[in-house]
């Protein structure tokens, strides 16, 4: 499908989302071993930014430990999702799916950070 024209002003890409967190720590240390670089902040920090390619994952310490009700959610597209899988198990990480081909077009597998948000890494099967 060829890419709409963008209307001045329009919204091209998200360049960072933000999960609060319990847990600095342990969340600077599960972004890093995805392979993201903090940008700001660190583990000791009560705000702390981590690059993933153009975008940025960004953690607030949180007076709250869990996420709920509803924790967050972000989708990455990643070049090898078999890769990054494999990596993370050596991590230590235990990912709640493993990889597969979903209908929708997409390899991926989901992942729980720390503090409860769902991250999924996918990446577009080639077309037929």
């Amino acid at each position: 499908m060829p890419q709409q024209p963008q209307p001045p002003g329009g919204i091209r890409s998200i360049n960072a989302v933000t999960l609060r967190t319990g847990d600095m720590v342990a969340c600077v240390a599960f972004y890093q071993a995805l392979g993201m670089e903090v940008t700001f902040g660190g583990a000791d920090a009560r705000f702390t930014s981590l690059a993933a390619g153009d975008c940025h994952v960004n953690l607030s310490v949180a007076l709250v430990v869990d996420a709920a009700p509803f924790p967050g959610r972000i989708i990455f597209h990643v070049d090898d999702v078999d890769a990054l899988y494999e990596r993370i198990r050596g991590a230590g990480y235990t990912p709640e799916t493993a990889p597969e081909d979903a209908p929708w077009g997409e390899r991926f597998f989901h992942i729980r950070d720390p503090s409860g948000h769902e991250l999924s890494f996918a990446r577009p099967l080639a077309s037929p």
